[in-house]
């Protein structure tokens, strides 16, 4: 089923300096791209699938449309900024571009979650708050355009005066028993440990790099 008030948003922006310059998107993981991996669940879900980035070029291959930021500041909270902006839907799933792991029905899941009255869909474990794997209405571009101009860059501060829905972890857990779709693939040693997982040699995710 796919949801035709939700258009679906990958965010590819960041500086990669870990990987010598490669985009997190583009790091292969089980003989496929991060970007793939995603994409094969955006593709299910939505009509209409965003990539923000700022290295177009590097994309071309994807059937999603690709956007840029609007404003010249290097941040997870520009990058939904932009979402929200060029989306054609009156709300958007996000998605960090290094989530090898994100499961369909805990997107699902998430935007299933979201209600009239409420500005955010956004998951809540032991963890932390995940605000990159998490539906935002259109109504939050404002507050968002707002603390960027303010040099105001914390998401969860950002959006903590707006309607905030959020999902426990043991309804998370229903769908993504190990939480496995809020893993990152931030450094090499993460890529190892990926790798390990989907062989079956190493142990599930266990949290600590969520």
């Amino acid at each position: 089923m796919k949801f035709e008030k939700c258009t679906g948003v990958i965010l590819a922006g960041g500086l990669n300096t870990r990987f010598d310059g490669l985009p997190k998107a583009l790091i292969t993981v089980d003989g496929e791209t991060i970007l793939t991996r995603i994409y094969n669940v955006f593709e299910k879900l939505f009509d209409e699938i965003i990539l923000v980035t700022n290295e177009p070029l590097l994309y071309l291959d994807w059937d999603v449309r690709i956007v840029s930021d609007l404003f010249p500041i290097r941040s997870s909270l520009t990058g939904i900024h932009t979402g929200l902006f060029y989306a054609d839907r009156p709300y958007v799933f996000f998605a960090a571009c290094d989530t090898p792991f994100l499961k369909k029905e805990l997107v699902e899941t998430v935007i299933h979650a979201m209600r009239p009255g409420f500005d955010v869909a956004m998951p809540a474990t032991s963890a932390g708050f995940e605000p990159l794997c998490a539906v935002y209405s259109k109504q939050c571009i404002e507050a968002a355009a707002r603390n960027i101009k303010r040099d105001k860059l914390k998401i969860q501060r950002v959006f903590r005066k707006s309607r905030i829905l959020t999902i426990s972890e043991k309804v998370l857990r229903d769908q993504d028993a190990h939480l496995d779709s809020f893993f990152n693939v931030n450094t090499p040693a993460d890529l190892v440990r990926a790798e390990t997982m989907l062989s079956g040699s190493g142990s599930k995710l266990s949290g600590e790099n969520r």
